[in-house]
């Protein structure tokens, strides 16, 4: 894996290579809770100049996972994510740029809960292998800009999410 600029295309999200994690806190916030979501899809389009990018992606909201049974299910139930009535968690991209501290910072709306709130995602590594890229990126979710208030305290207001995705290019960006 380099870190040379991937070519400019449409790159199609591997889903089975690709991953978002997260860590929360919980119990007044004495206790760490790390889980993830699995990808339904999605695409990255890598433009030139880069500021033109674009990613696109859906995570299934019933995967959400943490370990603890009794807790996946309440999470999963209508006192929180109500994944029966929202089943996708999805992010598009809205702007990229290139921060003072020499990162990209991917600016999108995150629509979690049937809800669309922004959130930006700061780059954490990226990396070509022949038509592949690798891109790990971070975020902070702040739940309740998503309606999803309930159990304050118990559960953690602010979630750390990682994206950790592999995609294969498929083509040029359609004009």
């Amino acid at each position: 894996m380099t870190t040379a600029t991937p070519a400019p295309g449409r790159y199609a999200i591997d889903v089975p290579r690709s991953e978002i994690t997260f860590v929360t806190k919980h119990m007044f916030g004495l206790g760490t809770v790390r889980g993830s979501f699995r990808l339904r899809g999605g695409t990255v389009s890598l433009a030139e100049p880069l500021t033109g990018s674009r990613v696109d992606a859906v995570a299934d909201a019933a995967s959400f996972d943490t370990g603890n049974t009794n807790r996946d299910r309440k999470v999963l139930s209508k006192a929180l994510l109500d994944t029966a009535s929202y089943p996708d968690i999805a992010f598009s991209s809205t702007g990229a740029e290139l921060t003072e501290a020499g990162t990209w910072a991917l600016q999108g709306l995150l629509t979690a809960h049937g809800v669309r709130a922004p959130v930006t995602f700061t780059v954490a590594r990226s990396g070509v292998d022949g038509d592949e890229i690798d891109i790990e990126a971070t975020a902070t979710v702040d739940r309740y800009a998503h309606g999803v208030t309930r159990l304050k305290g118990v559960a953690g207001r602010h979630l750390r999410l990682t994206a950790s995705i592999r995609a294969r290019r498929t083509g040029e960006i359609p004009a």
